[in-house]
């Protein structure tokens, strides 16, 4: 393959997305150590965090209107500059409010990337599926180092310097993408941010058919993950006997399945179509997810198998966001797209809340077991559309 722009622009756009998801992952591990230091509860962290990852999610739709108006490269930049920035003064919050505050801020910066760099490479690829899917593996390589480098730094010497890790590939990758991407032209710069933020065009946007269904499972599959990758390690040393570093052994391979699976299944989704490609992910979640709850103890080739089947269920999102792509036209990408990301976001991250509920209530086995639920329940939601012909 001869090197273009375009691969440039890919391969700085992944790096860009691994800095901001670094910024996110490397605070939990160190969390008994920021309980310790500002004498807070565990629900007081998880507050915090919580408030972390909701703004996150609030924060993709006002990114593409930014996109929209000053250009996708701007906005990238202040994502990965404010992330590499804003987490360093996390690192030094002097109170716990501070830390709070800090860590909403770094969820509304970080979120700034995903949506406006989905929407640059959906105008440099025609195989929006694969692109997505290489574009998202920046996610799952900063799961597999940030949560090893932060533990590891923060036994030595502390949470804070553990937090401010991600100064070290957010410097260089800010400045070899203010480098070599060249300015975006910006594709609704005059148009008044007043007309971005009326309700009914929103409305309207997130009701059409082919935006509807595909909206729902994003919302099914996303609290589904969010729940999975809050408890993994916690359900297998509660439910499953095994040990933390087992635990955080398989949870890195997890991640680790997550990279390969999410160029799978936007190739899948190019070659195949975006729901064959959905479908598939959801029906392996579904299976994973079951084995995962399967009476069954003791069995390491079992577990093995279903963390590789939810792995890829967990891999989803490179064929539904190129679906979304297909479903907006070139002037709606930014901020459409934005909303339709803050849309599933914001309600998938009650996932953490909700499995951790169930697991409180119920025990981890019908926690995780409602997991598959959903996941199944998101295959025969999407297979019944298919065989019905809705249109939706």
């Amino acid at each position: 393959m001869n090197w273009q722009y375009r691969h440039t622009v890919l391969l700085l756009c992944t790096f860009a997305f691994l800095v901001t998801y670094f910024a996110r992952l490397a605070i939990s591990p160190v969390v008994p150590f920021i309980v310790a230091d500002f004498g807070v509860s565990n629900t007081a962290i998880g507050i915090a965090l919580s408030g972390m990852w909701l703004a996150y999610g609030v924060s993709q739709f006002p990114s593409g209107i930014l996109a929209d108006r000053y250009g996708e490269r701007r906005v990238i930049l202040v994502a990965v500059g404010g992330t590499t920035v804003v987490s360093v003064l996390l690192a030094f919050a002097p109170a716990f409010p501070a830390f709070v505050a800090a860590a909403a801020l770094l969820g509304l910066v970080a979120g700034l990337h995903y949506a406006v760099a989905t929407a640059l490479l959906s105008r440099t690829f025609d195989d929006l599926g694969t692109a997505v899917g290489l574009h998202s593996i920046g996610g799952p390589l900063a799961g597999l180092v940030a949560p090893v480098a932060a533990a590891w730094v923060g036994v030595r010497y502390g949470w804070r310097p553990a937090v401010a890790l991600v100064a070290l590939v957010g410097v260089p990758i800010f400045l070899l993408f203010a480098r070599h991407v060249r300015p975006t032209e910006p594709q609704r710069p005059d148009q008044p941010m007043r007309e971005r933020l009326e309700v009914g065009p929103l409305a309207e946007l997130l009701s059409r058919p082919a935006i509807l269904l595909p909206l729902v499972i994003a919302m099914i599959g996303t609290y589904a993950v969010q729940g999975l990758m809050s408890f993994l390690p916690t359900f297998l040393v509660e439910f499953r006997g095994y040990s933390a570093a087992s635990a955080g052994a398989v949870f890195s391979a997890f991640f680790l399945i997550r990279t390969g699976g999410q160029i799978a299944v936007g190739r899948l989704s190019d070659r195949f179509g975006r729901d064959i490609a959905i479908g598939a992910a959801m029906l392996a979640g579904a299976v994973g997810m079951g084995a995962l709850v399967a009476p069954v103890h003791g069995s390491r080739l079992l577990v093995a198998v279903a963390v590789l089947l939810a792995g890829v269920g967990a891999s989803f999102f490179s064929a539904i966001d190129p679906r979304f792509m297909d479903a907006l036209g070139d002037a709606e990408r930014g901020a459409g797209f934005g909303l339709v990301r803050t849309a599933y976001t914001v309600v998938g991250a009650a996932g953490s809340v909700g499995v951790g509920l169930a697991a409180d209530l119920f025990g981890w086995g019908v926690s995780f077991a409602s997991l598959a639920a959903l996941f199944a329940g998101a295959f025969a939601l999407l297979s019944a559309n298919e065989l019905l012909g809705t249109g939706y």
